[in-house]
């Protein structure tokens, strides 16, 4: 499975967001995109899942062009994680079973249950199953989000900002958790993100977006210093502790 976007452009009213983005992103392979706020890194996600239409270019997945599916085939095959999320008043069984929609025909069968019971499990949230949602911690229902993305079965999963709002124990848990789940089920992942460090500590692979344009692209161990500093506009240097990439801002740059 493979995702993979060629001469891709967008626009708002004419103001070009998105220029010539091309990139892929394989079975088992977590790609970081990274960059400065308003650099398109949002919408480059909903691009790629349709919720935005692009000017010009194509998105591929498993070499059939996204234009080409249906909302239900795309529903299979991508798991979309929005950057706000919000509890509702109900289960977190319900919330999480809510993914499975565009495999159901009419009311939810056994199998369809089964699957929601084995993905609680699998995030290690079974705990949680009759608590609802709207009371849950936000690291919790974060949790529960990636859940509901998980048990559509999908090859490809989009996630905005999974860490945001998260406290380090949480941001740790869901990135662990983010890299488990490429690793042991095949699934490719993009993600957004602003946190370098976690980033390159967690991704195979890191594309850079400046002012809607790929200023680098590439396995994590080529991010260079100069590369972070051209992108962000800020000196730092990078040092590793425990093999263990840290990005760290030079004092004199920081204004």
């Amino acid at each position: 499975m493979s995702v993979r976007v060629e001469n891709l452009h967008f626009a708002y009213r004419r103001l070009a967001v998105l220029e010539n983005i091309a990139f892929r992103a394989d079975a088992g392979q977590l790609v970081a995109i990274l960059g400065p706020n308003g650099s398109g890194k949002t919408t480059l996600l909903k691009t790629i899942n349709r919720i935005l239409k692009p000017d010009r270019g194509c998105v591929w997945i498993d070499d059939v062009v996204l234009t080409h599916m249906s909302r239900r085939e795309l529903a299979r095959r991508v798991g979309y994680m929005p950057q706000t999320q919000e509890g509702v008043n109900c289960t977190v069984f319900d919330a999480v079973l809510l993914g499975r929609q565009a495999r159901m025909a009419g009311e939810p069968r056994a199998d369809d249950l089964r699957k929601v019971e084995e993905v609680l499990r699998m995030i290690r949230i079974e705990h949680l199953a009759m608590r609802l949602t709207h009371e849950l911690s936000g690291g919790e229902l974060q949790k529960v989000c990636i859940a509901r993305a998980l048990v559509q079965e999908p090859r490809l999963l989009l996630l905005d900002e999974p860490t945001s709002a998260l406290d380090l124990k949480n941001q740790i848990e869901i990135m662990r958790l983010l890299r488990r789940v490429v690793d042991e089920h095949g699934i490719a992942a993009v993600m957004t993100m602003h946190d370098l460090n976690k980033a390159m500590r967690y991704a195979d692979t890191v594309l850079m977006l400046k002012n809607g344009e790929i200023h680098s692209y590439g396995p994590t161990r080529q991010v260079t210093a100069d590369m972070i500093e051209t992108v962000y506009g800020l000196a730092v240097e990078i040092h590793h502790i425990n093999g263990y990439p840290l990005v760290v801002p030079r004092e004199e740059s920081v204004h």
